[in-house]
């Protein structure tokens, strides 16, 4: 018999649910067009943010050890700078990332796992699970509006989905 060194442990499998917010949705697009609404730069500036919200990028490179940053424009005027450093993508399974302010060594940033699961019927559930740093601030981003943010983020995405559908059905 060989042994086999043990998988690194996830830090998902033992992060305390006093630090994490799950938001989900279906998304009516196969799996790998969802994923690559969410990869290919050109489309997430589309989409991202929540409603009334512009995104201005300075820096896009989707892939692992990449770095996207850009400025979250809200409705009126304020800017909120953004980073999200890629630890991790598996085409079209996953996207792991870290996100928080475009500064280094954000104390609040936080770990963003985005799923991608294809259902039998052709659409897609798209999972975000935020690792927050403490339960304080997971309180916090509750308390600003965080999960109504990424259920509006994640309804502009199935929205820009159903138009990428609803233009291939046109020129087909």
């Amino acid at each position: 018999m060989i042994d086999k060194p043990a998988a690194p442990a996830s830090p998902w499998e033992t992060w305390p649910l006093d630090k994490e917010i799950v938001i989900a949705r279906v998304v009516d697009g196969d799996r790998e067009t969802v994923f690559q609404a969410w990869a290919d730069p050109k489309q997430i500036v589309q989409w991202f943010g929540p409603e009334g919200f512009q995104i201005e990028s300075h820096e896009v490179d989707i892939r692992a050890n990449g770095v996207w940053r850009f400025d979250m424009i809200a409705p009126d005027g304020t800017r909120f700078s953004n980073r999200m450093a890629f630890l991790r993508i598996e085409t079209p399974v996953l996207i792991e990332l870290d996100h928080g302010r475009d500064v280094d060594n954000d104390p609040d940033r936080f770990r963003l796992l985005v799923t991608f699961d294809e259902q039998d019927n052709g659409k897609t559930v798209v999972t975000l699970r935020q690792m927050h740093p403490t339960p304080e601030r997971r309180a916090a981003v509750i308390g600003f509006g965080a999960v109504e943010f990424g259920t509006q983020t994640l309804n502009k995405l199935a929205d820009h989905v159903a138009g990428k559908a609803g233009a291939a059905a046109v020129r087909g």
